[in-house]
């Protein structure tokens, strides 16, 4: 007997069964994400041309971020109205990474694919923040890449102090002054992708503009009361060098969280003191109060030297000093 109800039954959708194969884009053109904005991707082809991409729904909640190079289609033209379609990211080469504060166990990633973390302070106005270079370091650490150093407004303060404090660790400093010669830090700069990062007020957009005379970065004042300049960076961008290279301006943070570094992710970027730490107990944090960390009997017995010792746990311990950008 046929159900009163079976007449507003909905009729069945005649579907294909899904295949298993997926496109192959391994022919597709390779650019590099220089600016993410609103679901909007700006790529640079190798040939010069500036695209402008959204991300494919394949992707799903894959992140695209600045420094990937991504497989696109579409319309490549780079016309105007032209869009193409992110299909693939290629495999990140390095992963800068913050949280937004050290109990955040949510990581964000910064910019793909740079080689090399150019931290900029100021040696005055706004006074350097060596717990902040700190923190920089260890996230350059991190993240598979060489740190550097720019300390600028040196005609303003001497810079001594800071630099004693990174001779140990074999960070390679340039100093800047106010309409000074930047060829020095050109030297740093040439022929490489460079994340520059610094807190406001300290002339990072100044130095950008400087480099990339078309750049066009915005710069602010320091505060007389709070000692802090405003963030003029919304974004972050990579630049071409005209002399070579590449640059990320990066926006400024409010914080620079460490919650996803580990210790022994570290320790790797340190060949002398990661093989003597092989004797360490295990759980060792390698800090000054372990009680029986093998790093002592090393530099007590002159296998490394005690002051790189001291300043690697200094840089660590900095994971645990929440310090404003």
């Amino acid at each position: 007997m046929r159900d009163e109800h079976d007449q507003y039954e909905r009729p069945r959708r005649r579907t294909r069964p899904r295949t298993k194969d997926r496109p192959d884009y391994s022919d597709a053109l390779v650019a590099v994400v220089t600016t993410v904005d609103r679901g909007r991707y700006t790529l640079l082809l190798p040939d010069g041309t500036v695209l402008t991409a959204m991300k494919s729904r394949s992707l799903g909640r894959q992140g695209v971020v600045v420094g990937d190079e991504a497989r696109v289609v579409g319309d490549v033209s780079g016309s105007a109205d032209s869009l193409a379609r992110i299909v693939e990211v290629l495999e990140r080469r390095t992963v800068l990474r913050r949280s937004a504060d050290d109990d955040d166990p949510i990581e964000r990633v910064v910019v793909a694919n740079a080689d090399q973390l150019v931290i900029v302070a100021s040696l005055a106005d706004p006074p350097p923040r060596p717990g902040l270079i700190d923190r920089c370091l260890v996230a350059a650490y991190d993240a598979g890449m060489d740190p550097a150093v720019c300390l600028t407004k040196a005609d303003l303060a001497p810079a001594d102090e800071i630099l004693a404090q990174l001779e140990p660790l074999g960070v390679r400093v340039v100093t800047t002054r106010i309409e000074g010669d930047l060829e020095p830090l050109r030297d740093l700069l040439r022929d490489r992708t460079s994340v520059l990062i610094g807190h406001s007020g300290v002339g990072k957009s100044t130095l950008v503009n400087a480099l990339v005379p078309d750049a066009g970065r915005t710069t602010s004042h320091v505060n007389e009361v709070t000692g802090r300049g405003r963030h003029t960076s919304t974004s972050a961008m990579i630049l071409p060098l005209p002399f070579g290279g590449r640059i990320v301006d990066t926006p400024g943070f409010r914080s620079f969280g460490l919650a996803h570094v580990e210790i022994d992710r570290i320790l790797r970027a340190f060949a002398d003191l990661n093989t003597a730490a092989r004797d360490c107990p295990r759980g060792c944090t390698h800090l000054a109060e372990e009680p029986e960390c093998a790093l002592d009997a090393a530099a007590a017995a002159g296998e490394i030297d005690p002051a790189r010792l001291a300043s690697f746990r200094r840089i660590m311990a900095s994971r645990s000093l929440a310090d404003e950008y």
